[in-house]
């Protein structure tokens, strides 16, 4: 299979939460005539005879050409986000994109069963000290161990936040910002400030998070999460508000220091009168 580009097939198992059947069935219903008709191939539903709520969600695609369209297409990534509300997404085949070593987090990389070591994020790193221009020496910047969200399907955003922070170019303020932003498909794109010695150039965590998403095609968004090492919870700025809000519109904002959660948020709220495509 990974020399042709006939006949891809991927399968995902789908744990889904207590009195959400009926709602998840719906939406498979519709996952399934969507992509029939939009001609990228056929998906079967398949429940797990030993676990009620446990499903197998299998998808063969046209090729991969179309299995990389049906990701992008929005109305595709609108059902996906409604299924990552009810249920647990756990990606077990994926016959059509390829690894990527430099991507720090995949789509994988879901909550899962502890055989699966794909599943879910190891936040447990080395502690490689600070670099020369942190100030906050005094802090452990080790992520500790891993933890799982109550919610099914949720990833840990605030701790792919934590880790791109350390990725962060802060030569100037010292001022190191992650984010991490959950795409409706569940794919997690992460981003930290660079700054530049032309001042005006500098971008922030927020809007480089963003772009690597647009970039990949990605058009519908869930939440994001940023993290800085402040007391008090560290908002996006107005530039960044603006992206966010053109982009992928009222998107919840989880707030959070190297240490503990600080907020969760909606962007109308940041941004009660936003400017954007309707005002045009």
């Amino acid at each position: 299979m990974a020399d042709s580009d006939r006949g891809r097939l991927s399968v995902a198992s789908v744990d889904v939460a207590v009195g959400q059947e009926a709602a998840f069935l719906a939406l498979a219903r519709a996952f399934e005539a969507m992509i029939a008709k939009k001609a990228y191939g056929h998906a079967d539903t398949i429940r797990d005879e030993a676990q009620p709520l446990r499903f197998y969600a299998v998808r063969h695609w046209t090729d991969a050409a179309a299995a990389q369209a049906c990701h992008a297409d929005p109305e595709i990534q609108a059902l996906t986000a409604q299924l990552f509300q009810i249920a647990r997404v756990t990606h077990v085949v994926n016959g059509v994109r390829r690894p990527d070593p430099k991507r720090l987090l995949v789509d994988s990389q879901r909550v899962g069963s502890e055989a699966d070591r794909r599943v879910g994020f190891e936040r447990r790193s080395k502690n490689l000290g600070r670099n020369a221009g942190d100030r906050r020496v005094h802090r452990d910047r080790r992520l500790g161990p891993r933890r799982l969200r109550d919610r099914p399907g949720d990833v840990d955003l605030i701790g792919a936040a934590r880790r791109a922070r350390e990725n962060a170019d802060a030569a100037f303020s010292n001022f190191k910002v992650g984010a991490a932003l959950e795409a409706a498909d569940g794919t997690v794109f992460t981003g930290c400030n660079v700054e530049n010695a032309s001042y005006g150039l500098t971008i922030c965590a927020e809007r480089v998070a963003m772009f690597k998403a647009l970039s990949d095609g990605h058009r519908a968004f869930t939440r994001i999460a940023i993290v800085a090492d402040t007391p008090a919870p560290t908002p996006p700025c107005g530039a960044c508000r603006q992206i966010l809000w053109e982009f992928g519109g009222n998107l919840e904002i989880q707030l959070a220091n190297l240490s503990e959660d600080k907020g969760t948020y909606r962007l109308k709220d940041l941004l009660p009168l936003p400017f954007d495509a309707r005002l045009l």
